[in-house]
């Protein structure tokens, strides 16, 4: 991959980060801040579903960031477009929709057909 795709897919990744990163700071301070006692017991329980779902999707988030990261090192590496499995090139517009990727999209449609079979 040329130099100047890299810098496009490294600023994409970074600003994804950057993002991830604001939300997640986010969600801290509003539950920090957030110290709402409701007497009603469903009030209650309806906050507390609400900051589980907020806290599920945060730990998706956290494991994207991983990702992200990971994606970085291997754009440092020389190593990202490349797939693991068959060491073939990932299209620009894979790359483009999913950045994190490690697998093209022949490989990643093998995966998985396997893991229906499991």
């Amino acid at each position: 991959m040329d130099r100047e795709k890299c810098e496009y897919f490294r600023g994409v990744l970074l600003e994804e980060m950057r993002t991830l990163l604001g939300e997640a700071g986010k969600t801290v301070s509003e539950m920090t801040v957030d110290s709402t006692n409701f007497p009603d017991p469903t009030d209650r329980a309806t906050q507390e579903s609400d900051r589980n779902f907020e806290l599920r999707i945060r730990d998706r988030e956290r494991r994207l960031i991983n990702k992200i990261k990971e994606a970085l090192e291997r754009l440092d590496e020389g190593t990202f477009g490349v797939c693991e499995t068959c060491g073939e090139d990932i299209s620009e517009g894979r790359l483009k929709a999913r950045p994190v990727t490690t697998l093209c999209i022949d490989c990643k449609i093998e995966e998985e057909k396997r893991e229906k079979l499991l």
